[in-house]
């Protein structure tokens, strides 16, 4: 067994006592408290796992709903997050709660399990999308799913507030054709201008948006996957990869900053050495202040500039 699937198993036996020890404690027993119809204030509590989606939330929310998210911290890693006493008792006493599922965040659903209740919104972005499991669970990554997401969370909120549908329809409108026109805008950019360039990345959270973007991955899907689930790469992946970078094969190398590892760090000297440019990505907002589409977009123009130096163009 791996370090990081023992340390995943140790993470999911804690959520799993924790969950355990607030049904004994009767925490979440009286379920959320009903969604309110005050003229003024928040109607009711949405809170989403990650920040990612808690953010398009709380756009999409406006002054309807008080939004929050558990995992904010920029440092922290969603795959091995130990939750906490605090953290259960706000998902037992939300109205609406918003988890990535795939495997992403087993600790959000074990605490899900632990306070039933049929008033409860639980939006699981993998079964919203009818994945499979074993799908690449980073559907943030992919636009066409971020889009998707929206709209399951404006159809939430109109479950739980009905009266507000205008409201969060006018809220979605205005994300989708203002907040995100300029992430959507550089994509268009970036496909135009660089389709077919071969870039190298470290983990599967880039494959859909590279996808995206027309550009060559040329990195085994098998080194991207090991590394982004923290088991063992293979030697034959380890020389592909580091060969690519060495002999400058990719014009952009793209890794997760928030996830390096001992391969990712050698092929970042590597790629370093023979002068590939370097861009990063993170899996959560990067600042945590920042919006979806800041973070995003900022990413995307960071690798525009990267794809630039790399090709000249």
């Amino acid at each position: 067994m791996t370090r990081y699937r023992e340390h995943r198993r140790l993470v999911l036996l804690g959520a799993a006592c924790l969950a355990a020890a607030l049904v004994a404690a009767g925490c979440g027993r009286s379920g959320p408290a009903p969604v309110t119809h005050s003229a003024s204030g928040p109607r009711f509590v949405v809170v989403a796992a990650e920040n990612f989606w808690g953010n398009l939330a709380t756009q999409l929310a406006g002054d309807r709903a008080s939004v929050s998210s558990i995992i904010v911290n920029p440092a922290a890693d969603p795959h091995s997050y130990q939750p906490s006493t605090a953290d259960g008792r706000r998902i037992a006493g939300a109205n609406m709660v918003i988890v990535n599922g795939l495997g992403y965040d087993e600790w959000a659903e074990q605490l899900l399990r632990a306070s039933p209740s049929s008033a409860r919104v639980v939006l699981d972005v993998g079964h919203t999308l009818e994945l499979p499991s074993g799908s690449n669970p980073h559907r943030w990554y992919f636009p066409g799913d971020v889009h998707t997401v929206i709209g399951a969370i404006v159809a939430g909120y109109d479950r739980l507030d009905p009266a507000d549908a205008p409201y969060f329809a006018a809220r979605r409108a205005q994300l989708e054709t203002q907040g995100l026109a300029r992430y959507d805008a550089l994509r268009r950019e970036i496909r135009a201008r660089y389709a077919g360039v071969p870039v190298g990345y470290s983990e599967s959270i880039f494959q859909r948006l590279g996808e995206d973007l027309g550009l060559k991955l040329l990195t085994p899907p098998r080194f991207a996957r090991a590394v982004a689930e923290g088991t063992d790469v293979t030697a034959s992946d380890k020389q592909a990869v580091d060969e690519q970078a060495r002999k400058r094969q990719i014009a952009v190398w793209v890794f997760n900053s928030q996830n390096v590892t001992p391969d990712v760090q050698r092929v970042n000297e590597l790629a370093r050495g023979a002068g590939v440019p370097i861009t990063t990505v993170t899996e959560t907002l990067s600042p945590a202040s920042a919006s979806f589409q800041a973070w995003q977009t900022a990413q995307l123009e960071r690798l525009a500039a990267a794809l630039h130096r790399g090709t000249g163009r």
